[in-house]
């Protein structure tokens, strides 16, 4: 398919109204992980987590489940159509975060970030399933980093957020906070988005056919190859969520300036989410992806060097983490409208395989980085150059070894 695909219109909604619903829809999953920081230590101590890492099992439930649980909707938003799959995980997430506040136990607890994650899942399948009905190439890039840039007013304001709850509240109230938005998100849902999916693409598909699309997915090369790339940057960059309030409290002995730090480098993010917006019609996909991917390998290995020589400082921790959260925010929309380009006519299940992907195995590199947290930044550097140099050697595998081309080669 040519890069430059038209839009295919989307009824009933302006395209700013439309990239809004998406956005806010896809910050579910933001604000389930980046709340939770400053109130670790609070959850552990009232929950009785007394391992120094355990508490990271809290982030790590959530982001397990929601990895695993998209396969699960893939048929059904194929099958059934993307509108009831929002509105019945939208509700599944809600229900979630009111059973998470008012648990007595920690397994109980990780029990409830489980369903959160379930519920989070089908949100994320179906609305990925949404922009590919709508958009194709580039327009889809657009309307990714779009997104991506409201999406990111959740990591640059949720650690805030509910560091300004836990003053005036304790812990449960970060996870009522939750259940009120995803309330309000699946009343959006029911009022303003209209069901996307082609006619044509609604085949009562069944476990064969369902299966049949998973061996698409898993065999085209561009789908295949740059899940995988996004899968491993996106499990570094857990690794430091897990381990943040670690870092902070332990490495720099300044616990309290975590959420502003992180929020200045989110900025960052958002800011070449935009950018990229602006420069995708003009340059292309791969080749802000692929620049951007040898960017944030040189940045991390400053990084590692600067920590493996003892060197590191907070100061130069922040610039170097702004610095790579602006190449993820490069990447991010780019290697997702690559990976979906050529699986229009089976969105619903590529996006779930994909983010099955994505999810399942991020987590779980995420958490080997944040348990192997030995009270310096060796572990979390040399796991942000590891995953983008191996990325970079998956994405180049998957191009035939031809970076920086403009146009779309068949996979």
């Amino acid at each position: 398919m040519d890069e430059k695909s038209l839009a295919v219109p989307h009824p009933g909604l302006s395209f700013r109204a439309f990239v809004t619903i998406i956005a806010c829809i896809q910050a579910v999953v933001a604000m389930s992980i980046d709340m939770m920081v400053p109130a670790l230590g609070q959850i552990a101590g009232a929950l009785g987590a007394e391992g120094g890492n355990e508490r990271q099992w809290v982030i790590t439930a959530f982001v397990l489940a929601f990895g695993g649980a998209q396969m699960l909707y893939g048929l059904a938003a194929d099958r059934f159509g993307r509108r009831p799959v929002l509105l019945f995980s939208l509700a599944l997430y809600s229900l979630c975060s009111v059973v998470a506040a008012f648990t007595p136990s920690f397994a109980l607890l990780l029990l409830a970030r489980v369903g959160q994650g379930v519920g989070a899942a089908g949100a994320q399948v179906a609305t990925v399933s949404v922009v590919r009905d709508c958009y194709a190439g580039r327009r889809m890039a657009r309307v990714n980093s779009l997104s991506f840039m409201v999406f990111l007013t959740a990591p640059i304001l949720a650690p805030s957020l509910g560091q300004g709850l836990l003053m005036i509240a304790p812990w449960p109230s970060i996870f009522l906070f939750l259940a009120a938005y995803g309330g309000l998100m699946t009343l959006w849902v029911a009022w303003r988005l209209p069901e996307t999916q082609h006619a044509e693409d609604h085949t009562g598909m069944g476990w064969h056919e369902f299966w049949d699309a998973v061996g698409m997915t898993l065999t085209n090369r561009m789908s295949i190859g740059y899940t995988l790339a996004a899968m491993l940057l996106l499990g570094a960059w857990l690794g430091f969520i897990n381990s943040a309030q670690q870092v902070f409290a332990e490495v720099f002995q300044a616990p309290k300036l975590f959420p502003p730090i992180f929020a200045a480098c989110s900025i960052f993010m958002a800011a070449a989410a935009l950018l990229n917006a602006r420069l995708v019609d003009r340059w292309g996909m791969r080749r802000l992806a692929h620049g951007a991917m040898f960017g944030f390998i040189a940045m991390a290995a400053l990084q590692a060097g600067m920590a493996l020589s003892g060197h590191d400082t907070l100061l130069m921790f922040t610039l170097i983490q702004a610095g790579m959260m602006f190449g993820f925010g490069l990447l991010a929309g780019n290697c997702g409208a690559i990976s979906m380009e050529p699986m229009g006519h089976v969105a619903g299940t590529a996006a779930a395989v994909q983010g099955f992907i994505n999810m399942s195995g991020a987590a779980l590199i995420g958490i080997c980085i944040g348990q192997m947290f030995d009270g310096t930044l060796v572990p979390l550097s040399v796991g942000f150059f590891g995953a983008g140099v191996l990325a970079m050697v998956i994405v180049a595998a998957a191009e035939g070894g031809r970076l920086f081309r403009s146009h779309v080669v068949a996979a």
